[in-house]
């Protein structure tokens, strides 16, 4: 089979990660790197021994007529890139938002399957081991579900830097909160209905419609509710500043690690170390029938090996033909809530969904 010619738009820290995996995978070639800086795409390039390099997406688009393009840029650049790539005939790979509203998210999956190209939106929780076991035990515990999620970052410097350009597009919960809002509805196999949030603008740094720390709230049809907060910036707390867990009727189960690194640290974004399952059935005198279990999850891939197993499923996609609805219409639903998020935030009112 001839090989995959793909081209890398975004150079950044996820572009850098993702141009690793193709360049590891036999069946993509890379044709093109492109950034808006010179400086990181010709770095990049060197690492890989010397692929060529864009400044233009159009023009690389045109002269290295690619079979897939992978988009990571900023979010406000997704739905163009992506809707260009397709009407170019080229498979896509989009880092998470797909779109920045619910309606340019939905035409592009009705594109892309007009156009008979796979498309796959990078939730790399999704491949992750020890979050597909997490999810797994989550739905041991019965329902309703509680599910309490967080990702704070305390950010300085380039990271700092990178925060505030994401705002001049998108809050943090919408930003981060994708993935997470994914993992519920993952977890509950069920329909969302309504969302509330809170939020605050803690810097002078940022426009003053954004708000750089926010909570959401989601409530589903099968009784099951969860928040998710989220907050960037060098203000931030370090404390429980990341929090994954999930209560049942039957016990509950949460992401442990005493070793967590430091909140900015994006190896340690997806980490958990351990489960720790615990049992809350009682016997007859009142006390627990089963001790806490610890579910070992310490032997994980780090960030470039997520991004590896990412790019591995965009190629089963392609070429064993991978019926993508469901991961498109997830997709779809989990910005529909983040964005629903926003709209609480901004109105003070819950929104139905």
């Amino acid at each position: 089979m001839d090989k995959i010619k793909i081209l890398v738009v975004g150079c950044g820290n996820m572009g850098t990660s993702h141009a690793r995996a193709y360049h590891q995978l036999e069946a993509f070639e890379i044709v093109g790197l492109i950034s808006r800086k010179p400086e990181s795409r010709e770095k990049l390039s060197q690492e890989l021994g010397g692929y060529p390099t864009f400044g233009d997406y159009e023009t690389a688009l045109a002269v290295t007529k690619p079979d897939a393009v992978s988009i990571n840029t900023y979010p406000d650049t997704h739905a163009d890139y992506v809707r260009t790539a397709l009407n170019a005939k080229a498979h896509v790979f989009v880092e998470k938002p797909l779109a920045l509203t619910v309606e340019d998210a939905q035409s592009l999956v009705d594109l892309a399957k007009e156009k008979g190209k796979k498309m796959v939106v990078g939730y790399i929780l999704r491949v992750h081991p020890a979050w597909a076991k997490f999810v797994e035990v989550a739905q041991t515990l019965g329902k309703p579900l509680v599910m309490r999620m967080n990702l704070n970052q305390q950010s300085s410097g380039a990271m700092w830097y990178t925060h505030k350009q994401l705002m001049n597009s998108m809050s943090p919960i919408v930003d981060c909160g994708v993935h997470y809002v994914d993992v519920m509805c993952l977890m509950t196999k069920s329909t969302p209905v309504s969302v509330s949030a809170i939020g605050a603008r803690l810097s002078d740094e940022i426009d003053a419609e954004m708000y750089n720390y926010g909570q959401l709230q989601v409530r589903f049809k099968d009784g099951s509710v969860g928040w998710y907060e989220a907050g960037w910036g060098p203000m931030m707390s370090e404390t429980a500043f990341f929090v994954k867990d999930v209560i049942g009727p039957k016990g509950s189960v949460s992401i442990v690690d005493e070793a967590k690194g430091d909140s900015d640290n994006v190896d340690d974004h997806s980490k958990t170390g351990a489960l720790k399952l615990h049992h809350g059935k009682l016997d007859e005198n009142g006390n627990f029938m089963k001790s806490d279990e610890l579910i070992d999850t310490s032997d994980e891939p780090d960030h470039d090996g997520l991004c590896l197993l990412e790019q591995e499923y965009f190629l089963k996609a392609i070429t064993e033909d991978l019926d993508l609805g469901d991961h498109l219409r997830d997709a779809v639903n989990s910005l529909r809530i983040v964005l629903a998020a926003d709209e609480s935030f901004r109105t003070g009112k819950t929104v139905e969904l």
